[in-house]
């Protein structure tokens, strides 16, 4: 049987498929923060507790909010960073004592929405993250697209396209550049944007629940959302062209997305009409971790 291993920022989730993909066992447990140590100690004992729960588990995929730099074999572009310039798989097969396969947390979100999920038969699926922060994954005929640099999919740092007037100067991202998309539309983004037009400190759900109930002013920051978030998926769309883009993360809750953002698509996608559809995820939080397990059956490419 193989595991699948999903680190969060706050959480670590396991689960344990079959050969058919059948869930076996699953657990959840916080995640160290800060600490790269315990970090591996805390998914060494994971591992532990799910083979105590299904029996033997000879492989194990890992997605991280990252990825290994094929230069160094050290992890790099991590919002979790603390684990950033360590060799987290050879560390972690190193604990375990078995094969650990490896992928960014986007891409094996878009890998398990592709193999049996809200995309299950596209043949291009671009896979986004609106949580935390901000990430893409690529999947083409059923394997994650790596790409030459490991960043195939890095959507969240690239600028947001076609800026108006409210969206400059923009702010700083951890990254070092200042308006990167994630900025603007991860959960921390859109509350950060009330806060400034506003002066409300509210998450994201109770911004979009007072929209919902008529509140002028969270409706117009939800209309704000929606707009950038039709110019950063038109901008993918130009250059991609996917059958289907999921939403994951927190921020794909909001039904309201499916329904203002499509018809946005039309004025910025160059093509005389947009066939791309946008759905929101099957397999919920448990995208990520089902991903990282299948990563056994479906090995990535470096090139399309």
């Amino acid at each position: 049987m193989r595991a699948g291993i999903d680190l969060g920022g706050t959480k670590i989730e396991g689960i344990v498929l079959d050969t058919a993909g059948t869930e076996i066992a699953r657990r959840r447990i916080a995640a160290p923060r800060g600490d790269y140590r315990a970090t591996i100690s805390a998914i060494h004992g994971l591992i532990a507790d799910l083979e105590a729960d299904s029996g033997a588990i000879s492989l194990v995929g890992v997605g991280i909010p990252g990825t290994i730099s094929p230069a160094t074999g050290l992890v790099k572009n991590a919002n979790s960073t603390w684990l950033i310039g360590h060799p987290f798989d050879k560390d972690l097969e190193t604990v375990l004592g078995r094969p650990v396969r490896l992928a960014n947390d986007a891409n094996c979100f878009a890998l398990s929405e592709a193999a049996d999920g809200a995309a299950a038969g596209a043949a291009s699926v671009f896979g986004v993250i609106l949580g935390t922060g901000t990430g893409g994954g690529l999947v083409l005929d059923g394997k994650p697209l790596t790409g030459i640099n490991a960043i195939a999919g890095e959507w969240g740092h690239n600028p947001l396209p076609w800026p108006t007037d409210e969206d400059t100067p923009g702010v700083q991202c951890y990254c070092g550049l200042t308006g990167c998309i994630e900025t603007y539309l991860s959960g921390p983004g859109l509350a950060r944007d009330h806060r400034a037009a506003t002066g409300e400190d509210l998450s994201p759900p109770e911004i979009a629940a007072r929209a919902a109930n008529g509140n002028a002013a969270a409706e117009t920051t939800m209309a704000r959302y929606e707009g950038r978030l039709a110019r950063a998926l038109a901008s993918v769309i130009n250059i991609v062209d996917p059958e289907v883009i999921v939403l994951g993360g927190g921020l794909s809750n909001l039904d309201r997305l499916y329904h203002n953002v499509p018809g946005q698509l039309d004025r910025w996608v160059f093509s005389d009409t947009v066939a791309t559809r946008l759905v929101q995820n099957r397999h919920g939080d448990a995208s990520g971790v089902r991903g990282a397990a299948w990563l056994w059956t479906m090995k990535s490419d470096t090139a399309p």
